[in-house]
């Protein structure tokens, strides 16, 4: 399990999960689902975004504590887990993974209803999933999926892709101590509306120590994340609303902000989605506001009976 150092400034502390366990993949890949909150309550299952963690959206999903269930997971090569292959890391593959996390729940702890909280690259992860005759999610709640920029066109995506890839290529991917990361963050357009706290959260979940022994390096290799970012909206562009097989509430960054996406490329989705969108937000509204889009979905699950 892995250890936060006692020796940086905290200013949220995960609490241990009342269980950890390994989900391995074929391929020899492991995921590590923690399980946090509510024993009796209603089942969420949470992941995050690309080259992220689920633990950094801890202000968010601790807001549900309380009342559910909560397993939370991350993506393989990423946070808890271990650094696989490149070679099948792909989005494809996030959802056979996705497919195996959600059965080890049910098979460890039972099978009830479960809700789907997503944000970002899991959104569409847990629509192909979906589609796929997977996930037997009572309702699907996705932050902020990246089908659509506003105002854009699907071809528009292609080229949104690939200067997402160019851009992780070049991030820097090793750092002195998490303080030089969240320093170099703080001074990084996209994370302009993530307070100073949830920087020194995001990362320090987001590296770990450097396989060199000196150091801290991020736990999702930038090669990895760049190989998504390059084919991900293509598969982001065959999002079928119309094949959702429960309730999806879609909650949205400010579509007047650089960096915030719209559900669908098709408008007359729309009408099929439950979607509302959080303003002055950005793509990691989540983090920028945990609150607000806590309370958002909790509106969304009391409509639904499911609270």
């Amino acid at each position: 399990m892995r250890q936060q150092n006692s020796a940086l400034p905290v200013h949220w502390t995960i609490p241990e999960p009342a269980a950890v366990f390994e989900v391995s993949a074929p391929d020899g890949a492991s995921i590590f689902v923690r399980r946090h909150g509510n024993s009796d309550g209603p089942r969420l299952v949470l992941c995050h975004g690309n080259g992220f963690a689920v633990d950094a959206y801890f202000p968010f999903w601790s807001r549900f504590a309380d009342r559910f269930d909560i397993f939370v997971y991350d993506l393989r090569c990423h946070g808890w887990n271990p650094v696989g292959s490149q070679r099948i890391h792909n989005l494809a593959t996030f959802a056979e993974d996705g497919e195996r996390v959600v059965r080890e729940i049910d098979l460890r702890f039972g099978g009830k209803p479960r809700i789907g909280v997503f944000h970002s690259l899991s959104t569409v992860v847990a629509l192909r999933q979906m589609a796929a005759g997977g996930g037997g999610y009572s309702a699907l709640i996705l932050y902020d999926p990246p089908v659509c920029p506003p105002g854009g066109l699907p071809g528009d995506m292609v080229e949104v892709g690939r200067k997402l890839r160019t851009i992780a290529n070049k991030r820097r991917d090793k750092f002195e101590t998490p303080e030089a990361y969240a320093e170099q963050m703080s001074r990084s357009a996209v994370f302009e509306r993530v307070p100073p706290e949830a920087l020194d959260l995001l990362a320090r979940t987001t590296l770990r120590p450097s396989s060199t022994g000196t150091g801290y390096e991020l736990c999702c290799p930038r090669e990895y994340e760049a190989q998504v970012n390059h084919f991900f909206f293509m598969w982001a562009m065959t999002v079928d609303f119309g094949t959702a097989s429960c309730p999806v509430k879609a909650i949205g960054a400010d579509p007047t902000v650089p960096n915030s996406y719209m559900p669908t490329v098709k408008f007359d989705e729309i009408m099929l989605l439950d979607y509302d969108f959080v303003p002055e937000t950005s793509h990691l509204l989540q983090i920028e506001e945990p609150e607000i889009c806590a309370d958002r979905a909790l509106q969304f699950l009391d409509e639904q009976g499911l609270a």
